[in-house]
């Protein structure tokens, strides 16, 4: 099996990754020990650019980086690229979705609209590169609801089920979300460029 490093600590997003990926001959792994990535970049793509390219580097192999947020139309598509950092550095995803609520009070129902975007970046260890996009709308609700999913979940209601991301179960949203909508590319750029001999494991730790 060969070995794709996801440029993430983030469990959530690993779990995420491999429920999409999970049909191809690909280990995911962390990038557990790997310096943190400062993202520089003022959109998505930028920062996914950097952080995929950085990952390729540090496993001397192909390397996955997606950098994702929620847009919200009332805060003019804030916290957007900031969406871990919106409430301060270090602040729990508890804190920073009461952020979004208080800035959010009093705006009715029809102005919350919103939307989850992502984009992946796959990196190969020669250099080259291949962008993908998605996007989930929605609209935020006045206060958090369900406990699957992470983030801005709990607020996230989506329309066409009347559900937040995190009432719905992990295989629905998985078929919906913003980032599964931009696995979709990405899939077919791994059945492709990704030849058997090309595949190379990330350094052990041992």
């Amino acid at each position: 099996m060969h070995c794709l490093t996801i440029a993430t600590r983030n469990p959530g997003k690993l779990r995420e990754f491999r429920a999409l990926l999970g049909e191809l001959p690909l280990e995911l792994l962390l990038a557990d020990g790997m310096p943190e990535v400062e993202e520089t970049g003022t959109t998505f793509a930028e920062n996914a650019l950097l952080k995929a390219r950085a990952a390729a580097v540090w496993s001397n192999g192909w390397a996955l980086g997606e950098d994702s947020g929620l847009e919200v139309d009332a805060l003019d598509g804030a916290p957007g690229v900031y969406s871990n950092r919106f409430a301060g550095e270090g602040t729990t995803e508890a804190e920073r979705n009461l952020r979004l609520l208080e800035l959010l009070a009093g705006i009715p129902a029809e102005r919350r609209t919103a939307r989850y975007r992502a984009t992946i970046c796959l990196a190969a260890p020669d250099g080259r590169v291949w962008l993908s996009e998605g996007a989930c709308e929605g609209r935020i609700l006045e206060a958090p609801r369900g406990t699957y999913g992470f983030g801005y979940d709990p607020l996230f209601y989506v329309v066409e089920f009347g559900r937040t991301m995190a009432e719905l179960a992990p295989e629905v949203k998985n078929r919906i979300s913003h980032r599964s909508r931009a696995v979709v590319e990405t899939r077919a750029l791994l059945e492709r460029l990704c030849p058997p001999a090309r595949m190379v494991h990330p350094p052990s730790d041992e």
